[in-house]
């Protein structure tokens, strides 16, 4: 039956090589024999930029899902909090294509809204003042017109920050805000929803204005890899 898969949250790093191996065989044997595969952000722990596509580690994922590409399975990319300045340089050496925030697909018959996640989350006020400001063209411009290494640099100073506030945050800061869900179904037509972010995998349901609606989130792969596989009978979550 055909069908499609879908990931978020590796965090793909060079410090992580069994993440990676993971992710290497779930390519070569998984993902293979799928219509579509689906990455909702977050596939490495950071991205400084498209001219870091130098660094090995980084060309070697942008090769193995060139060759998954060439072997028939299209790739789709939505960024997430980690990897927000992809662009086209890296989608291109993928062979992979770009998806806007959020995606809407008719997923075998189904209506289905794809997104990474953080733009649900409501509560966490400090971090959606961030992204609002890193999302702007202006500051990408900026961002990505200083020397990659000062970039980098800045990244890991980020993210060591981020891992501190994050003791300091109630657990339900850090999830998505029920009345934003809703928001976001009704704005889309009551759609099914599949995103990842917040590292919590499970399978919802929500009623918005009468309306019965699906709701997957997708695990991380900190662990271990898993991923979501749809087809016209339904989805499914599968662990790795």
């Amino acid at each position: 039956m055909k069908h499609s898969l879908f990931i978020a949250d590796l965090h793909l790093c060079a410090e992580r090589p069994q993440t990676t191996l993971i992710f290497e065989d779930f390519v070569r044997h998984t993902a293979s024999g799928a219509e579509a595969l689906y990455i909702l952000g977050d596939l490495f722990e950071y991205w400084a930029g498209d001219d870091d596509l130098a660094d090995p580690h980084h060309a070697r994922i942008a090769h193995l899902l060139a060759e998954l590409s060439g072997s028939g399975t299209a790739i789709f990319i939505l960024p997430g909090n980690r990897d927000f300045l992809m662009g086209e340089a890296f989608v291109t050496a993928s062979r992979a294509r770009l998806l806007s925030e959020p995606a809407r697909i008719d997923l075998y018959g189904t209506p289905t809204l794809l997104m990474h996640g953080d733009m649900l989350c409501r509560d966490d006020t400090a971090y959606l003042a961030f992204r609002a400001m890193v999302r702007q063209p202006d500051w990408q411009a900026a961002f990505l017109a200083r020397p990659l290494a000062e970039r980098k640099a800045e990244i890991e100073a980020l993210r060591r920050r981020s891992e501190r506030d994050k003791q300091l945050k109630l657990a339900a800061q850090m999830d998505v805000h029920s009345g934003e869900v809703a928001a976001v179904l009704r704005e889309n037509g009551y759609p099914r929803l599949i995103h990842g972010h917040t590292h919590r995998p499970a399978r919802h349901l929500h009623r918005v204005d009468g309306h019965d609606c699906e709701r997957w989130v997708l695990g991380s792969w900190h662990e271990h890899g898993s991923y979501l596989r749809c087809d016209a009978a339904g989805c499914a979550a599968i662990q790795i």
